[in-house]
């Protein structure tokens, strides 16, 4: 199978960069929730009201990616 994708360039300039970004923007995703889970997985010195935030963050991480369709799983 392939794919190819085509843009009208300079016009569809933010398109291109969209698709073409989509593995950095990824990446920046799953790096951001690993330190979520890290903070509260064993930061220690975490008060019980900070360390309720950062799970609050990351439900709301993944409640916005699975609105948009988007998992780690891919």
């Amino acid at each position: 199978m392939e794919a190819i994708l085509k843009f009208n360039l300079p016009e569809e300039t933010h398109e291109f960069k969209m698709a073409v970004d989509g593995a950095k923007w990824s990446s920046f995703a799953w790096e951001f929730d690993q330190w979520l889970r890290s903070n509260i997985k064993y930061d220690e010195s975490l008060t019980e009201e900070q360390h309720n935030v950062y799970v609050k963050v990351r439900e709301e991480l993944y409640r916005k990616m699975n609105n948009h369709g988007i998992t780690f799983d891919d």
